[in-house]
């Protein structure tokens, strides 16, 4: 049953006219600046990261499968960042600018969905591709063509798109209380369903299929990725050559267990267990660190991006000296 103070709505409902305010960290209103000043640092730095990843990898003429994997990477963590940061952003320097309608915090969850999910399938390309890089060398050029890397990055943007879609659907259709207010910096999907006017578990049970399909399946297909990679090294005679393997996934690994672990930890428990500062610390990882760390890792530890990150400085040095 609805709890009282629903807003009941018909076929006739002015959903279209509706609005929520998202509070962000009104708690903190004396660190207002402060923290506008470090989400705008964290947004520039974020860019120029990824846009720099993503440029280098455009630019080399030869791409093997992984950075092909990593340039749609680049892209998904500058959209994600697009996404939320600039909203966030507004509402702490702007009076209204907490204040989002109904079908733009719909599309802000769809989007954030969508693009979580093409990252979580994402991972699982990546790891097939440490799979077969390891386990099958010699068909490696073969099996991970061209093609075939095409077709997983669509296949990762259309799954998520497809989940994100039925998920935002299901949310809202919910009847929401009369409060509006969002205890969030964005349209998050436990922080909207907090506001739903139920007090049954069955609004829960599209965000438990979204989490079985975009983190408890990916998950699940990487371990198995990994356990062969690691009964295939288990025959690797040389301290040498196990060494060098793994080498070749630590970026991989240290993404996913940043990726995986901060989403199981937001989406995967019960809605009594909701708690909006938690969520919202836990938030600000997972939407403004996370995609600001990606790029270093990678940059850090990937022998091919530096590579093609060093060539990239070369031409420019060339172009300046010409």
């Amino acid at each position: 049953m609805p709890c009282e103070g629903c807003m009941e709505r018909d076929n006739k409902s002015t959903d279209a006219t509706m609005e929520f305010l998202l509070l962000g960290f009104c708690e903190l209103l004396s660190l207002r600046v402060l923290i506008f000043l470090v989400f705008l640092i964290v947004l520039l730095v974020t860019l120029a990261g990824n846009v720099m990843i993503f440029m280098a990898v455009v630019m080399e003429p030869s791409r093997p499968p992984m950075l092909f994997f990593l340039c749609q990477l680049s892209v998904i963590e500058l959209c994600y960042t697009l996404v939320i940061v600039p909203k966030a952003l507004l509402s702490l320097i702007v009076v209204d600018g907490g204040t989002i309608s109904f079908i733009g915090c719909a599309a802000q969850m769809h989007l954030f969905v969508t693009l979580g999910g093409a990252e979580c399938f994402l991972l699982v390309a990546m790891s097939y591709d440490r799979y077969v890089a390891i386990c099958q060398p010699l068909h490696y050029v073969a099996v991970m063509s061209e093609g075939l890397c095409l077709r997983l990055a669509v296949a990762c943007c259309l799954g998520g798109f497809a989940v994100a879609l039925g998920l935002t659907v299901a949310v809202f259709r919910l009847p929401f209380c009369q409060s509006h207010r969002i205890n969030h910096f964005f349209c998050d999907v436990p922080a909207v369903l907090h506001l739903a006017c139920t007090q049954s578990y069955t609004p829960e049970l599209p965000l438990l299929a979204a989490c079985v399909l975009l983190l408890l399946l990916p998950f699940l297909l990487i371990l198995t990725s990994y356990a062969c990679i690691a009964a295939a090294l288990l025959h690797v005679t040389t301290s040498v050559g196990r060494g060098k393997a793994f080498y070749t996934c630590i970026s991989h690994l240290a993404i996913t267990l940043l990726h995986y672990g901060c989403a199981t930890f937001m989406y995967i428990r019960p809605k009594s267990s909701y708690s909006p500062a938690r969520d919202k610390m836990v938030s600000l990882v997972y939407t403004n660190i996370t995609p600001l760390l990606y790029p270093l890792i990678y940059s850090l530890r990937n022998k091919e991006i530096r590579g093609v990150l060093r060539k990239m400085l070369r031409r420019k040095k060339i172009t300046q000296l010409n």
